[in-house]
């Protein structure tokens, strides 16, 4: 009921130029939803000559494609973090709990408030700087990078943000679970070879976590595409700006159904983003399992 049903409706509307508007009867629904077959779509998707040029019909939808590929690149970066992190705190210490904790509260943070406390360390004005540009001036930079403002450093920024509230995560989690089932064996027949920390890591470590890190890829890559968090972020720190350099997929989508009200363009491109997310998935479902050792 509350996850199908929508879907479908979410296709249906896709097909129609239904525009949100105060409803009294079904008369107004009807009058409001309009068919219009794959019109959305050509439009979305569809490109048309220009002055001898090949024009895109939506160039907003690609360029913020583009922005959230971009952000995305900051996922390898998160999943590395998250096995090193995984690897100190799988380490036999007193007080080992304490710091598995502090590294997860990112977590269970609210989104808002994690995104309003990075927005004070972003900060920068002509006549206020925050934490981040009253460091890196401290260390010498006399001008630091407009984080927020700048079209060069906003996504930057953003990645920046991710890495803070992912790396120590649920990734991190599978991850230190992973190693914790590794048979001790493997690691004390290695030493008995004479292995070092890097051999150990390579030859046991990686292959045995290799279906772990298939597992967190798939959902690092169908978290990035959706993009939930950037969404809050985007919406709160920037609202897309600056000129559009932080608006995602899920930003444009709101945009068009709650800010102006084309539910049914903003229908088509949810729908392009679920083929998109399905169509990643499917091709690393397929070659991934490829890299994975079973056990």
């Amino acid at each position: 009921m509350f996850t199908f049903l929508p879907v479908l409706a979410c296709f249906a509307l896709s097909l129609t130029d239904y525009r949100l508007a105060p409803i009294t009867s079904l008369r107004d629904l009807t009058r409001q939803m309009e068919f219009v077959g794959l019109d959305n779509f050509v439009r979305l998707l569809g490109w048309h000559r220009e002055d001898g040029l090949l024009v895109a019909n939506d160039p907003e939808f690609w360029r913020y494609l583009g922005n959230t590929l971009f952000l995305m690149l900051g996922i390898p970066l998160s999943i590395a973090g998250s096995l090193l992190l995984a690897l100190l705190l799988n380490q036999r210490l007193r007080g080992i709990t304490i710091f598995r904790t502090i590294y997860f509260l990112p977590t269970v943070c609210s989104a808002v408030a994690v995104v309003i406390v990075w927005k004070w360390i972003f900060h920068s004005q002509p006549n206020e700087v925050g934490l981040l540009n009253s460091v890196l001036m401290g260390l010498g930079i006399p001008n630091p990078p407009d984080w927020l403002g700048s079209m060069a450093w906003a996504k930057p920024a953003f990645i920046i943000m991710t890495l803070w509230a992912t790396v120590g995560g649920y990734n991190c989690v599978l991850y230190l679970a992973g190693l914790q089932g590794i048979p001790q064996e493997l690691y004390e027949a290695a030493d008995l070879d004479g292995a070092g920390p890097w051999a150990r890591l390579r030859h046991i470590t990686w292959p045995m976590l290799s279906p772990t890190t298939f597992f967190v890829v798939t959902m690092s890559i169908i978290a990035g595409l959706q993009g939930s968090f950037l969404f809050t972020a985007a919406f709160l720190m920037t609202a897309g700006g600056p000129a559009g350099a932080t608006t995602t997929l899920m930003l444009y989508i709101y945009n068009y159904a709650i800010s102006w009200h084309q539910l049914g363009y903003a229908a088509a491109v949810a729908v392009v983003l679920f083929l998109l997310v399905f169509t990643f998935t499917l091709i690393n479902w397929r070659y991934g399992q490829r890299l994975v050792h079973y056990r």
